[in-house]
């Protein structure tokens, strides 16, 4: 694994043709923008992992409760108003 420090408006290639640019950096936030070929899928890590929990929910063939536990620390994650307290009735406010 490469680490490198960058900061607001520099950049990184990989390979040929893909660049990462940071964007901007709030607190502990970072806004990256990248550049890729279409054919190259560009996916957040939450979701790869909820693909591969509901693919192996799928060929187990758990029940769905289960699935939703493994799915839960990525819901509770999620920031707006689809998160609302009214959508989401387990979900305390701070």
């Amino acid at each position: 694994m490469l680490i490198l420090q960058r900061k607001a408006g520099e950049s990184l290639v990989i390979g040929e043709d893909i660049t990462v640019r940071v964007v901007s950096v709030d607190g502990t936030r970072v806004r990256l923008a990248i550049s890729a070929p279409e054919d190259v899928p560009i996916l957040r890590s939450e979701l790869v992992t909820a693909t591969a929990a509901n693919r192996d929910s799928a060929m187990e063939e758990s029940a769905p409760a289960e699935l939703l536990d493994l799915l839960g620390g990525v819901l509770d994650k999620r920031e707006g108003p689809a998160c609302s307290p009214q959508t989401h009735p387990q979900r305390k406010e701070d």
